[in-house]
């Protein structure tokens, strides 16, 4: 049996019900692998599992990516090796930890090139920023203008590059200076600074009255009118996060006065649930990865014993880019 450092909660609250536990670590059963981490990535999501807004039973370990090497292989497992490395987002939450058993069918090999800090830095913020981008509005085409809350965070870096490899034009919403520059040296077109401008206002400006056709919304609660006020006739709002607090109930008669817009709340595993979509965004995300065509900027590095300061600076809006815990 091996024993494992594992970040664990007992009850959901807030970041000081994070402890770091031993753990045993069992073999692999049927379908399942064993991995000795190298990073685990820290992400925002993760603060919503435990502070129960999504809904978990403690005492359970957190996190649902992490990048190491495959070091045990379970009955009828066949897409991964003994040796491999790999990365992966989703399974069962308890990525923050040294050593895991999980589940093998999230797990994606990594080409070579791409380290296990960017991978953990990154396969779910970059899948995410790929599935929104590809797949969530279905009319976005090359040439079209978006709109992306939080552009210089984790997945909002991504998504810049992604959009601008799609050929889209990204005007990006930011907090600082700092932040500005850094989306902008990553590709972002536009710059709106969301806590001294009226974001919906300095779109119609910067799209001659029309608006934009996708708005990607990672902040909810805060930016929701904005965002709506933001679209063209007939564009869509997506979703992708809460960092404020959850989206108010949709009112089916204003998104008819706003242009006969649409709102999606996406889920990742619905969106990699098909077998042949999975394998065309993973081939688009690690492609481009590999080729040195997108940047990953990993802007905090943690311990696993830092993870209750980690949650602190994630939920204050304090990071800039990916963070990891280095193991």
């Amino acid at each position: 049996m091996i024993v494992a450092k594992a970040v664990r909660f007992h009850t959901t609250g807030g970041p000081e019900v994070l402890v770091l536990e031993d753990v045993e670590v069992g073999a692999p059963g049927p379908g399942e692998v064993r991995i000795s981490h190298a990073a685990v990535g820290c992400n925002f999501a993760d603060t919503y599992f435990r502070s129960g807004y999504y809904p978990v039973q403690p005492p359970c370990g957190i996190g649902v990516e992490g990048a190491g090497t495959v070091v045990a292989v379970g009955e009828g497992v066949t897409n991964v090796s003994m040796g491999d490395q790999v990365s992966y987002n989703g399974g069962p939450l308890g990525a923050y930890a040294t050593e895991r058993v999980m589940p093998a069918a999230p797990l994606f090999k990594l080409p070579d090139g791409i380290s296990f800090e960017t991978a953990a830095a990154s396969t779910m913020r970059g899948l995410s920023a790929t599935y929104w981008l590809m797949k969530t509005d279905p009319r976005l085409k090359a040439g079209d203008t978006i709109l992306l809350h939080a552009a210089a965070g984790g997945v909002g870096l991504l998504a810049v590059q992604v959009a601008k490899l799609l050929g889209l034009r990204v005007i990006g919403t930011v907090s600082s200076e700092e932040k500005a520059a850094k989306a902008k040296s990553l590709g972002c077109d536009e710059i709106i600074f969301y806590r001294r401008e009226d974001v919906a206002a300095r779109v119609k400006e910067l799209t001659g009255g029309e608006g934009v056709q996708t708005v990607f919304d990672s902040v909810g609660k805060d930016t929701f009118e904005g965002s709506l006020k933001s679209l063209r006739r007939r564009g869509v709002l997506v979703g992708c996060g809460t960092a404020s607090g959850p989206f108010p109930p949709i009112d089916a008669f204003q998104t008819m006065l706003q242009g006969s817009v649409y709102f999606i709340r996406p889920a990742f595993a619905d969106f990699f649930a098909d077998p042949a979509e999975r394998a065309e965004m993973a081939k688009f995300w690690f492609d481009h990865l590999s080729a040195g065509r997108i940047k990953v900027e990993i802007g905090q590095r943690y311990a696993l014993d830092e993870c209750v300061q980690a949650h602190r600076d994630l939920e204050a809006g304090k990071t800039i880019g990916s963070s990891v815990f280095v193991l």
